[in-house]
C-alpha cells in the first residue's frame, strides 16, 4: 500500500466513515493539532529518564490516537465516546499525586527550564489550541463531551508535568516577574 493517495491535491480528505470535507475543515483542524500534540509528547519522550512517567506518555500517546480517530469521525457514525470519567480522572490522580511533591504555586511561571519540561510547556500551547479548535465541534454536537474535557484536564497535566520533570532534573520553577 501507498502512503500517497494524490486524493487530497484538491484541497480535500475524507472523515473516517464520512463524506470529503476540505482541508481546512473544523474536524481536521482539531484533529490535526491533537496529532501535532501526540508528536510533541512524542519529543519528551527521549528526554524522560524516569520509567513511570515515560509509560504515562506512551499511554497518553496511544490515548491520543484514539481522541484523533473520534475527531475524524461523524457523531452520528460514532455513537459510543471512548472517553470516559476514568480518562480524566487518571489525569486528575496523577496531578494530585504530583504535586504533593511540589512547591505551592505563589506567581506564574514562565515556560522552560529542561528540555523535557521546555517541551510539556509547548505540548501545553498545542493542547490548549486543540481545545480551541474542538470548541465549535462542541457547541455543533459534532464530539462527545467527556472528549473535550480529557483535552480541557490534559492541559492542566501537562501544566503540572513540567513542573515535575524540571524538579526532577533540580531546576527550580522561574517566577513571572510583572
Amino acid at each position: 500500500m501507498k502512503i500517497y493517495t494524490k486524493t487530497g491535491d484538491q484541497g480535500q480528505t475524507a472523515l473516517f466513515q464520512g463524506p470529503r470535507v476540505a482541508k481546512n475543515h473544523p474536524c481536521i483542524e482539531a484533529y490535526g493539532t491533537v496529532d501535532e500534540l501526540n508528536s510533541i509528547i512524542g519529543m519528551i519522550i527521549p528526554n524522560v529518564a524516569q520509567a513511570e512517567i515515560k509509560e504515562k506518555l506512551y499511554r497518553l500517546q496511544n490515548t491520543l490516537f484514539a481522541l484523533g480517530s473520534d475527531l475524524a469521525t461523524p457523531l452520528e457514525k460514532n455513537s459510543s465516546a471512548r472517553f470516559s470519567e476514568q480518562h480524566i480522572q487518571t489525569l486528575e490522580d496523577d496531578m494530585d499525586m504530583w504535586e504533593q511533591t511540589l512547591s505551592p504555586l505563589k506567581n506564574f511561571i514562565l515556560p522552560g527550564g529542561s528540555i523535557a519540561a521546555s517541551y510539556a510547556h509547548l505540548a501545553r500551547t498545542v493542547c490548549r489550541r486543540a481545545e480551541r479548535a474542538c470548541i465549535r465541534l462542541l457547541e455543533e454536537k459534532k464530539i462527545h463531551i467527556p472528549s473535550y474535557q480529557f483535552l480541557n484536564r490534559l492541559s492542566d497535566w501537562l501544566f503540572v508535568l513540567a513542573r515535575v520533570l524540571n524538579q526532577v532534573e533540580g531546576i527550580k520553577d522561574i517566577e513571572w516577574k510583572s
